[in-house]
């Protein structure tokens, strides 16, 4: 098992080599530069508003295929210049500025309809607009302005294009890492369900989060891998050791999904053996191994591999035989045994799935990869971007329309406020509206404890810095730490960010000759505004609460799970096996899943009196869980035995009766009064495959999929939504 030293020097590790990291020096260099330069000619000013330029490119530079990245740079550029052009007209009336700032809040924050990266375009916009606001300005100081600024955004996007260029699989390899280790996360959380005494209830809920974030990280690599014209060819090693690494990642995460039996059965029979306690044991030194290859990845490196993991598994297969030669009907259930053997086979599988994962860095420097066979165009989405989706999310039924109409209208009271208020930086409660505001109010609400928090640390800090450090090149470092903090954390944890932020911008008006006591309390002021205004608008105007939208969150989660029901058990009933279907709709049940933790990790965060049957959706999650577990469990030895398949023309009945529950389920869901259809029941086929090991555990594995589905259907008659 790793040491706690291991472990704290594989997490620096992680977040040294993370995209986060690489991220934050990226725009540290690109935002810090150009200011820089400038100064040494004594143009501050000029060089503050390219770099304001540069910020406002480097904004839309998130992750993900370079042609988006490029794509959205560009246009930021030219929009950031084009709003600090039209901001510096409209200041010269202030009825004209407070109609322009509730114009371009509500366009710019429909740009959610587009996806999270036109969102970020949109807060590029608000950036400018916010900080363009408190300055009157001449035509040709406004044209000067608006220059620079577009200056500013395309240093920043050749600076990113050309680091790009140079290291075009960076990213990939990054983003793949990470989802590497985020697998052996959930590895390592589901191996504590063999752990006695353990609390069932809170390790589904961190599992079911865990799983939230595989996914989200398998979709980043998706768009990275198969967007990217490089690697979708893959015309070199580098290129075709990630898309396999991908692939073969993703069917590992598959078989630690993979559920043969209660947990809690499993205790009742072999706490006392203590063979629990080596199956926890051994997932962890494999989640720890392909931890290992995750670090690897990330680091561009060689992982190493365990020697004695091989020896761990023998002698765990060789237990389970000592067990299964003392069995006794009285002692332990046959059926508890089956799963013990099942549950071995499974990690065996799993450790020769990470060898294997492990050998492709040694034939990639051989030279010896071959190209996959992986259908790309299967797994990806497309963004749509016509005014049609625009124009059709033009109502209060659209959640992204009603976040549009609460950001404009809190843009307007903060406007107003910044106006009649005397503070010599009212922007600052715009500058908080923009970034808090988010279209679900848990976020807003977290963003908003975030924000206050950080700001009241990192004003601390500033001005225990300011009173202890006098030497200018002391406070330039500290400065540039503080800058290289912000960028770094800002989209890994934004609390630590905004600590980082605080001190930096204080330490930069000191150097400008611009601070003083009320500066640092009007920071304090205008977040605590801000904030304000921001939570009330997400609570009161047009809310947008979780449990409004969990209904279609369920019945997506039913849906995906029958439609990988219906193709896995048809392979057991004469169908013939065809991976590229089954991977799309396994996809689809990782997705739905994600969304399903998502929601209910929103609802949990939300007040009281809004989270609807919470408890009947926690145990929703989990049940639907445990149904993709053991429909996975089928899967595994559809994949394993696709040449010899037998038929089981006996369970039908059963399978039939399984899809019946889980449709009932949904149609109890959709109907607005909870009505109760059908008296449905569980279907009993006791002996089916008497005496065959493997068949009757395919048998009883239907049977538990039945069970689960009838659970499902029994707690959807208690959600209300």
């Amino acid at each position: 098992m790793t040491s706690k030293t291991q472990q704290t020097t594989n997490e620096i590790k992680n977040f040294v080599w993370s995209h986060y990291f690489g991220d934050g020096l990226r725009v540290t260099i690109g935002v810090v530069l150009p200011s820089l330069i400038l100064f040494q000619y004594h143009l501050q000013q000029i060089g503050i508003t390219i770099s304001l330029g540069a910020l406002c490119a480097s904004i839309a530079d998130t992750p993900g295929p370079i042609t988006h990245r490029r794509n959205a740079m560009l246009v930021s550029t030219v929009l950031v210049s084009v709003v600090a052009f039209i901001v510096g007209f409209a200041s010269n009336s202030i009825v004209l500025l407070g109609f322009v700032v509730v114009a371009f809040s509500f366009i710019f924050s429909m740009l959610h309809v587009y996806g999270n990266r036109s969102s970020l375009v949109g807060t590029a916009a608000l950036l400018v607009l916010t900080l363009g606001l408190s300055h009157v300005r001449s035509f040709a100081e406004i044209a000067h302005y608006s220059l620079y600024i577009l200056t500013g955004g395309l240093w920043y996007s050749l600076l990113s294009l050309s680091l790009y260029k140079i290291m075009p699989y960076r990213l990939a390899q990054q983003t793949l890492g990470e989802c590497v280790i985020e697998v052996a996360n959930f590895m390592r959380i589901k191996s504590g369900f063999y752990k006695a005494g353990m609390d069932y209830d809170e390790n589904y809920k961190k599992l079911l989060l865990c799983q939230a974030t595989v996914n989200d990280k398998q979709n980043a690599v998706r768009e990275l891998l198969f967007k990217s014209r490089e690697i979708v060819r893959e015309s070199t090693q580098e290129g075709r050791f990630l898309v396999i690494v991908f692939v073969d990642t993703m069917d590992l995460f598959e078989q630690a999904l993979s559920t043969f039996y209660s947990y809690q059965t499993l205790h009742q029979q072999f706490d006392d053996v203590g063979i629990l306690k080596h199956f926890e044991e051994v997932l962890i030194h494999l989640s720890d191994q392909l931890e290992e290859i995750g670090l690897a990845l990330k680091a561009d490196g060689k992982p190493n591999f365990s020697l004695r993991l091989p020896r761990e598994i023998r002698d765990l297969k060789q237990e389970i035989e000592i067990l299964e030669s003392s069995y006794s009907p009285e002692t332990f259930s046959e059926s508890g045994i089956q799963a013990l053997k099942s549950i071995d086979v499974n990690i065996e599988n799993i450790y020769l799935r990470i060898r294997k994962i492990n050998s492709y860095f040694k034939d990639k420097k051989a030279n010896k990869l071959i190209k996959s066979k992986t259908q790309s165009a299967y797994f990806i989405s497309h963004e749509e971007y016509s005014f049609d989706l625009f124009r059709e999310n033009l109502n209060l039924k659209s959640g992204v329309f009603r976040h549009a109409i609460r950001v404009s209208s809190a843009m307007l009271l903060g406007f107003l406020i910044a106006q009649f208020s005397h503070f010599l930086h009212s922007n600052w409660i715009l500058l908080t509206i923009i970034v808090i505001m988010k279209p679900a109010f848990s976020l807003t609400k977290e963003r908003n404890y975030h924000r206050l928090i950080g700001t009241i640390i990192g004003v601390g800090i500033g001005m225990f810095i300011l009173a202890w450090v006098e030497n200018e090149n002391a406070l330039f470092g500290i400065l540039l730490f503080c800058i290289l903090g912000t960028f770094i954390f800002i989209r890994k944890n934004y609390i630590i960010s905004v600590l980082f932020m605080t001190p930096f911008i204080l330490i930069l008006y000191d150097f400008q000759g611009l601070l003083s006591k009320a500066v640092f309390i009007e920071r304090v002021y205008d977040t605590l505004i801000g904030g304000s205004i921001a939570f009330m608008a997400s609570h009161f105007l047009l809310p947008s609460w979780e449990h409004q939208k969990l209904r279609t969150v369920l019945i997506e989660m039913i849906e995906a799970n029958l439609a990988y029901y219906h193709q896995v058990s048809a392979y057991f009933f004469g169908q013939q096996y065809d991976k590229i279907p089954y991977k799309i709709i396994r996809k689809e049940v990782y997705v739905r899943s994600a969304n399903l933790a998502s929601a209910f990790q929103r609802m949990f965060s939300e007040p009281k009196s809004k989270q609807l049957s919470i408890k009947e959706v926690h145990k929703f999650s989990v049940l639907n869980h445990l149904m993709t577990s053991y429909i996975a469990t089928l899967a595994l030895y559809i994949t394993e035995h696709c040449d010899d398949i037998q038929e089981f023309e006996k369970l039908q009945l059963v399978a039939m009766n399984t899809e019946k529950l889980m449709t009932e389920a949904m149609i109890i869901l959709d109907s607005e009064d909870g009505v109760i259809h059908q008296d449905l029941r569980i279907i009993s086929l006791k002996n089916t495959f008497k005496n065959q090991e493997e068949l009757m555990l395919i048998s009883e594995q239907f049977i538990d999929i039945q069970k689960v589905a009838f659970d499902i259907y029994k707690i959807s008659e208690k959600i209300k939504v």
